[in-house]
């Protein structure tokens, strides 16, 4: 059994149900280790909630599982920036040994590979972290030429977004588009996602999906059994 570690914000209530039910049947277990975090927006206060040493210690506790990785299953490097996500993942081996992986890079590495370029954004966010994530992704050579967003800030909040409503926005977003992104770990995305690529025949990459593709392969784990929740888990 490969033992997926992942760090949780504190707020978030469907990233570990959504990831049970796509582990389900499979050869791989997920441990979550949680550390604060509340409110998205660009304040100083919400940013420090994604300083090094809670999210470090909360990895240390995740070690004491011995898991074959750890994960950051959120998607604050969105709007930080990639470079913020790529210093986590030497810190969190630095500090335990383990490889890490995030959703953020996670997202990086698939929209290479699908050769995804146009990215149509989808978020529970408000409008100026929108702004800034599609400036962040642009500079990657992502650009997202359509996108939807709720306008929340209180991430306990996003749970509540529902399915059709998250529908409506992929529906709205994707024309036009190489992929849709559903970015954020506390969005009902992975169910919605799974059907409607199928139907719109272009890839929809839900974070928590994107997060626990990105773990098994770290993980050095396969990937293919998964491939009912997205043509992702085919890369």
């Amino acid at each position: 059994m490969t033992r997926l570690g992942m760090l949780t914000p504190s707020s978030n209530t469907v990233l570990e149900p959504m990831t049970y039910a796509m582990l389900a049947g499979g050869t791989a277990s997920a441990h979550f280790s949680r550390f604060k975090v509340t409110e998205i927006a660009l304040t100083d206060a919400s940013l420090g909630q994604f300083s090094d040493a809670p999210i470090l210690a909360a990895a240390e506790l995740l070690a004491h599982a011995r898991c074959d990785v750890i994960a950051w299953n959120g998607t604050s490097a969105s709007w930080l920036g990639f470079d913020r996500d790529e210093e986590l993942v030497a810190k969190i081996k630095a500090a335990t040994g383990i490889s890490a992986a995030t959703c953020v890079l996670g997202y990086r590495d698939l929209f290479r590979a699908l050769e995804a370029r146009r990215i149509g954004l989808v978020t529970p966010y408000t409008g100026d972290v929108q702004e800034r994530i599609a400036a962040n992704w642009g500079r990657n050579g992502f650009i997202c030429p359509s996108e939807r967003h709720c306008g929340l800030a209180d991430n306990f909040s996003f749970a509540e977004v529902d399915e059709p409503t998250i529908e409506r926005m992929i529906r709205e977003a994707a024309p036009g588009c190489d992929a849709v992104a559903i970015v954020c770990t506390n969005m009902r995305g992975a169910r919605v996602a799974a059907h409607l690529e199928r139907e719109l025949g272009i890839p929809i990459l839900d974070s928590v999906a994107v997060t626990l593709w990105a773990a098994l392969k770290a993980a050095g784990a396969p990937t293919a059994s998964y491939a009912p929740w997205g043509r992702i888990f085919t890369v």
